[in-house]
């Protein structure tokens, strides 16, 4: 199928979301949801809504709210409860789904499920949030269940930057209401570092139908909080989360662990950021929210979150990223100098919570997603990945993508092909997607690579995301089919480690050598990166064949880049000639480029790729200004600080309390 020819699917086959993992979401579920709309490119907030209360869900794609079950807090309004309502979810195997928004009409919440537990945010629609939602647990949660040591994090909204807030403390409920002193520190955005903290004594806590209360000192000097917090538990009173019932705060919290952390694997993540560094300069506060996943291994990271951040984007954009953690997390808890934020474990590392260090703000929350497996033909619902970066499998893919699948009984032996272009029949192993089968460049029988078809894009109808279907056929025996979102760029460069980690598959345009720290590149100088997930090309060419050399087959999508956070001139990007599935970039190292490693970003129109290095030199010799190990790769927090502002785009949809907005309901 031709690159610039992305056919739709006859309407009567589109494709749908998979819902066999409807019953992950089963029961009555105690849920919080907080909402802030940005006003302006100061940063300034127009509206804030919190709602809380009980959603239930009947294991089989249907929800309902029942009549004055679930109160709504709203910035100049008296608020009120959202009206009896019912709906349905879609949940798929692998626990990512999405049901339409409770509080904002036209909406959907995306998000993920793990142990009983969503977490998610409504980023699509351009609203900052975060929903959380847990299981109503049987017995009731009472006094007694609130027992041990817990560490919280949450986020405290302001109407402007320098008035929002985080904070974490640490409690010791002793089973019979007592908390005790409660000492809360945090950071407000116009105090960048400075540690802010309040200290109560004589807290009391109280339970009432499962769902319990944390009652802080009415006071006007109060930093953080004053007055009651609401507060929910999960089943195995692990994990809390709760907040105000008369404000627009978040907080999340885990039981200490008292053995050992496990941390590695995959887990799911959602959370809300705001990075207030440019405060101090006169400049912006820039909130986003986002949800997603990381895989953490040998102390080295891969995520992806699903972003939104409204005054750098118009519409939420997959972000992938690097980062390390440490070998050994003492205490249960560790802080990511690279990324500002402080993570402590629960559960013996199933849940992890952060609390962002001032100037960033905000809280993320994470939970192990479960282990999955099948038999016969089995393509594992969380085993796609670019095969570039890694990323994880909520960043999707899109169109011309090299993608990894993993499994198992995926071939009878491995095979590797030989030949341009690659096959659509290899090892008697198909892929099809979106019923189109797609080239194969190796089979084995835990692993294919394959590249996505440029036919299996598709406009998708309002108010939702396009959808792949992927499926394996082994010696016409077929798998389960694994649904995936469908991005027009999901970039991932490759790297001389395979893994998507540390320096990038780059060579020196001139030389044709690979740049490395003992052959680093140099500020002003061309190098040509080697990337996968940067979507149509025109003119079209059949995915699986040669990158064409006359014409050279350009990106349709713009594609930027940046290095070491300074833009860097892209003068091509398209299909690499004589190369099946890889695609090129080439582009000019900043003249201020500083020497050593940096991280080199590539940007798509709905995508950002923050996670190879690349060696620079000191400009006057051919050696790198630093050696030895390769250094912590950055997370996103301040990963976007070279994009322009656009003018705030106001979200779609209305919250439910305004009049209008019910009675479009």
């Amino acid at each position: 199928m031709l690159g610039a020819v992305a056919a739709m699917p006859a309407l009567g086959n589109l494709p749908t979301w998979d819902n066999s993992g409807n019953s992950l979401l089963n029961g009555t579920y105690y849920f919080r949801e907080v909402i802030y709309v940005v006003a302006d490119n100061s940063g300034d907030l127009s509206q804030a809504a919190a709602a809380y209360g009980n959603i239930t869900f009947n294991g089989a794609g249907g929800y309902s709210i029942g009549s004055n079950s679930v109160t709504v807090v709203e910035s100049g309004s008296s608020g009120g409860y959202l009206p009896a309502a019912s709906g349905t979810y879609t949940v798929a195997a692998s626990g990512q789904g999405f049901f339409p928004a409770p509080l904002v009409s036209g909406a959907q919440v995306y998000g993920m499920v793990s142990n009983g537990i969503f977490i998610g945010s409504m980023s699509e629609s351009g609203y900052v949030d975060l929903f959380i939602a847990a299981p109503v647990t049987s017995p009731l949660a009472t006094n007694s269940s609130f027992q041990g040591t817990y560490t919280f994090a949450g986020f405290v909204p302001g109407g402007t930057p320098a008035t929002m807030a985080d904070t974490t403390f640490q409690v010791s409920p002793d089973g019979n209401g007592n908390l005790g002193t409660v000492n809360v520190t945090g950071y407000f955005g116009g105090g960048g570092a400075s540690v802010y903290s309040q200290s109560n004594s004589g807290i009391k806590y109280s339970f009432s139908n499962g769902a319990g209360v944390i009652t802080f000192p009415t006071s006007s000097t109060a930093n953080f909080y004053s007055g009651q917090e609401f507060m929910y538990m999960s089943p195995d009173r692990n994990f809390v989360f709760g907040g105000s019932p008369n404000g627009f705060d978040m907080f999340v919290g885990v039981k200490n662990s008292t053995s050992g952390v496990n941390f590695g694997g995959l887990y799911y993540q959602a959370g809300i950021d705001d990075d207030t560094s440019q405060l101090a300069a006169g400049g912006y506060g820039a909130i986003d929210n986002y949800y997603g996943s990381f895989n953490a291994s040998a102390g080295n990271i891969v995520g992806h979150q699903r972003l939104n951040t409204p005054l750098y984007v118009s519409g939420a954009e997959g972000f992938t990223y690097a980062d390390t953690y440490p070998a050994s997390i003492s205490g249960a808890s560790y802080t990511d100098t690279v990324s500002s934020t402080q993570f402590t474990f629960g559960n013996g590392g199933a849940v992890r919570i952060g609390f962002g260090v001032g100037p960033y703000l905000g809280i993320n929350v994470a939970l192990q997603a479960p282990a999955l497996s099948g038999s016969g033909v089995y393509l594992n619902p969380t085993g796609i990945v670019n095969a570039a970066s890694f990323s994880p499998f909520t960043a999707g893919v899109s169109p011309g993508e090299f993608i990894v699948l993993y499994g198992s009984g995926l071939a009878s032996g491995t095979t590797v092909a030989t030949s341009l272009p690659f096959p659509t029949t290899l090892g008697n192993v198909q892929v099809k997607i979106n019923g189109i089968t797609a080239p194969l460049y190796y089979v084995t029988p835990t692993q294919l690579a394959v590249i996505v078809p440029y036919g299996a894009a598709y406009t998708a109808a309002t108010g939702t995301l396009p959808i792949a279907q992927i499926q394996v056929v082994n010696n016409n025996i077929s798998s389960n089919t694994v649904t995936q979102f469908i991005n027009l760029t999901t970039p991932g460069i490759f790297s001389l480690t395979a893994n998507g980690l540390y320096d990038g598959a780059i060579e020196h345009a001139t030389t044709g050598q690979v740049v490395t720290s003992k052959n680093p590149a140099q500020p002003g100088e061309t190098v040509a990166v080697f990337a996968s997930g940067l979507g149509a090309t025109l003119p079209g060419v059949t995915e699986g064949s040669a990158g064409p050399t006359n014409p050279l087959a350009n990106t349709v999508q713009t594609i930027s880049a940046a290095v070491g956070g300074t833009s860097a001139t892209v003068g091509y990007a398209g299909l690499a000639p004589y190369l099946a599935g890889v695609y090129q970039i080439n582009l000019t190292i900043p003249t201020t480029a500083t020497a050593g490693e940096n991280v080199i970003e590539i940007f798509g129109p709905d995508s950002d790729n923050f996670q190879s290095t690349i060696s620079i030199g000191n400009g006057a010799t051919n050696s790198s200004a630093r050696s030895g190990p390769q250094p912590e790769v950055a997370t996103g927090k301040v990963s976007h600080a070279n994009r322009r502002l656009p003018a705030v785009k106001q979200p779609t949809g209305c919250i439910v309390t305004d009049p209008a907005c019910a009675a479009s309901r």
